[in-house]
């Protein structure tokens, strides 16, 4: 009976720990559009008023504001929001609080203590606490690209969590909560180098640059021989390759199989789409096809995303 009490009661302090030193820092968010109003929840993650949400939740927004634990109002804009990634970054007008310190989804561990705090149904301040289920999880968003390495968590979640807080036992934001995929399992975008480089465009242009190729494709297993020849179990068969893309360029065709591109393997679906970042645009990179029962060796030269 006192090791029970003893395990619950070093349970509860990790999640009091956690709503005491993060829930004043996690804004209620309301949304006006064209359409009507939503909401969803904010995490302050700058001194200068800077917050952290999920773009769905400001898409299209004409006005937003922001209601924190203590009464604070304030109007907010968003200074930057990338769809492809599901983040946005909100400032808000006037003083907020501290920044909820920054984590890194890239220790977390199955079965490790996770809270998610937000205002779910306009439930402001909420706290749910859980386990990581799952990690490297992929989640498609509304514009047609996957986020890789989402984590899957048992810690309730319900419509008006989007935008708010995944934090582990020591309060640090590891993931923003993004989606509800059924009972009892709740998704969040991780908090990871990936996504930090992503936030920090946000905040100092506004937008996300990626680079594009222009080749759309399936995992598919290698034959033994070629896996043994190249060193990976799998790579990715091109579908479709736009015409005038830089795929088409090199002279990439649908059936080849891509076996690495700029010296990586790409064994999932998701290979490419990992390597089209910024410094990718405009550089000359090598693509490794398995065609015709040969390797054979292109040259692509990605360009810009053009995103609407």
């Amino acid at each position: 009976m006192d090791d029970d009490g003893s395990v619950l009661d070093a349970y509860s302090r990790a999640v009091t720990g956690v709503a005491a030193s993060v829930l004043p820092s996690v804004a209620a968010v309301t949304v006006r559009t064209p359409r009507g109003s939503g909401g969803g929840s904010a995490a302050v993650i700058s001194p200068g008023g800077h917050l952290l949400t999920s773009a769905h939740v400001v898409a299209s927004a004409g006005s937003v504001s922001l209601a924190f634990a203590d009464g604070t109002e304030l109007a907010a804009a968003v200074a930057g929001s990338d769809p492809l990634s599901d983040l946005a970054v909100l400032r808000a007008d006037g003083p907020t609080p501290r920044p909820v310190p920054w984590g890194d989804a890239s220790n977390l561990q199955v079965g490790q203590l996770v809270v998610a705090l937000g205002n779910p149904l306009g439930l402001a301040g909420s706290v749910t606490a859980g386990i990581v289920s799952a990690l490297g999880r992929s989640l498609p968003t509304r514009a047609g690209r996957v986020i890789d390495e989402v984590i899957q968590t048992d810690a309730a979640l319900n419509p008006g969590n989007s935008g708010g807080v995944l934090a582990d036992s020591r309060g640090r934001m590891v993931g923003v909560n993004t989606a509800v995929a059924g009972v009892g399992l709740g998704l969040a975008v991780p908090i990871n180098p990936t996504t930090r480089a992503i936030i920090d465009s946000l905040l100092r242009t506004g937008r996300v640059r990626r680079a594009w190729l222009g080749v759309a494709g399936a995992q598919v297993p290698l034959a033994p021989p070629v896996a043994a020849k190249v060193g990976a179990r799998t790579g990715m068969q091109v579908s479709s390759v736009v015409a005038g893309s830089p795929a088409d360029s090199a002279g990439a065709r649908r059936g080849d199989i891509v076996i690495a591109l700029d010296g990586q393997p790409i064994t999932t679906v998701t290979g490419v789409q990992r390597q089209m970042v910024e410094h990718a645009i405009g550089r000359r990179m090598e693509m490794t096809l398995w065609r015709n029962g040969a390797l054979v060796d292109v040259v692509v030269e990605p360009q810009e995303l053009r995103t609407p």
